[in-house]
């Protein structure tokens, strides 16, 4: 299994250009970006999205992935319309990693509100359901996968192994039953989300989640995190201080599994916030803590490593 770095392109946001982005991966030897969702994504016109792919192309970078940033991809509202809604987003957001060049599109499957927990087992319900019309609309469209990211929490779906399984091996049969006619459902994984109770016990740890996540994984994202997954951030000299993901222990645990991979290139992108969206004393702090990362990244991990 070959595996790659990318970028996440979250931080920038009502920040900085793409084109700014570029050039930080270009300088950082890193060419793989997934996108975020923004306004421009679901409203824009198709020559813009036409003109970033080359734009990226120019700068040696392609744009691999795309993957919601708002939990805007989230079914179960509780409100058929506000599901119509969702369906529609996916819809769209497919139609714009196809003008981009992108393989896949992801989220995560669905946002149980805290007042309604009864919308959990039926929510659940109406992802499958959409879901399988969406692997068809994915392929129509040119896509390799549609991807799915575990949660850190039991109120956004999926985020406990049976759950996780459950998914996957239903809609994996139906891929296998339609295969001419639909793309797989795989999963874009985490490595910092992990489950705590109310209490802050932990009940699900990142590393076994992750782990047995692994057969159906195509992407990740390389996020850090503290001891309960209750904050996120980077990999800077200060933040792996704080942080609990050892990237030595991650890729050791990615190499004894490297043959349970369901694909023969996984990429594993870097996802932070940034620093405080803004102000002047903290926007400008955004690429160094970006070349960090990056470099705290290839330190362990070598583009096109193999880890077979």
């Amino acid at each position: 299994m070959i595996l790659h770095l990318g970028v996440k392109s979250d931080p920038i946001e009502s920040r900085y250009s793409f084109e700014w982005l570029f050039d930080i991966m270009k300088g950082c030897g890193v060419h793989r970006l997934q996108m975020g969702t923004s306004f421009p994504v679901f409203f824009a016109a198709d020559e813009h999205f036409r003109a970033l792919k080359c734009s990226a192309e120019a700068k040696g970078i392609r744009i691999t992935s795309m993957f919601s940033s708002h939990r805007e991809l989230g079914f179960a509202n509780a409100d058929p319309l506000l599901d119509n809604a969702v369906r529609r987003g996916w819809e769209r957001v497919i139609h714009v990693a196809a003008l981009v060049g992108a393989e896949c599109v992801g989220s995560n499957a669905c946002i149980v509100l805290r007042d309604q927990p009864e919308t959990r087992v039926p929510g659940l319900r109406t992802f499958i359901e959409n879901m399988k019309g969406l692997l068809e609309t994915a392929r129509a469209s040119g896509l390799k996968a549609l991807t799915l990211e575990p949660m850190s929490s039991m109120y956004e779906l999926p985020s406990t192994p049976e759950e996780v399984r459950s998914i996957c091996e239903e809609l994996g049969a139906w891929h296998a039953s339609h295969a001419s006619a639909t793309v797989p459902l795989q999963l874009c994984g985490d490595i910092s989300h992990g489950i705590a109770d109310p209490e802050g016990r932990v009940i699900h740890d990142n590393w076994s989640l992750f782990e047995m996540q692994i057969p159906w994984m195509r992407e990740f994202h390389f996020k850090n995190t503290d001891a309960i997954f209750n904050s996120t951030f980077g990999f800077g000299p200060e933040e792996r201080k704080k942080g609990i993901i050892d990237l030595a222990r991650l890729k050791g645990l990615i190499k004894a599994n490297a043959r349970h991979f369901p694909c023969g290139e996984v990429t594993g992108y870097l996802e932070i916030g940034g620093p405080k969206l803004g102000r002047e004393y903290s926007d400008r702090h955004l690429e160094r803590m970006l070349v960090e990362s990056l470099q705290a990244l290839q330190a362990v991990f070598s583009e096109g490593e193999s880890t077979s």
